[in-house]
């Protein structure tokens, strides 16, 4: 029982990792267009004042989570975190080059900041 709860939770993270992939790639915000039928609006998780760089600390927060959750028996769990930090600036930086997207220094810092957050959390606890 317990490793098909992990296998699920890994394919969720896969699944998390493509899905991420396609939200950032596409030129426009594909969750926008298809909430409010605007590829130039980006929704808010949670209302604040800093915009929508909440989202992008959220996801990567959940991500980095996710892959610490696949890997409690890995002893080299930082090989995933570098890759997420990797992928957190990768994408941001992406948008330089995407029509339609435009690169946000505060996304950017709430990639790395969500991915930081839970490694921190993770060298609390153990």
């Amino acid at each position: 029982m317990k490793n098909n709860v992990l296998k699920l939770i890994k394919y969720l993270y896969y699944f998390s990792l493509i899905l991420l992939f396609i939200l950032y790639l596409f030129p426009g915000s594909l969750i926008g267009y298809l909430l409010y039928g605007d590829l130039g609006k980006q929704p808010n998780l949670v209302d604040n004042p800093i915009g929508t760089s909440i989202n992008h600390l959220f996801c990567f927060m959940y991500l980095t989570a996710l892959a610490v959750i696949c890997n409690l028996k890995n002893t080299r769990i930082f090989t995933n975190f570098y890759f997420i930090f990797f992928i957190s600036v990768f994408l941001e930086l992406s948008h330089y080059i995407i029509p339609n997207r435009a690169f946000e220094l505060y996304d950017l810092f709430a990639n790395v900041a969500g991915v930081l957050m839970i490694s921190l959390l993770r060298k609390l606890i153990k």
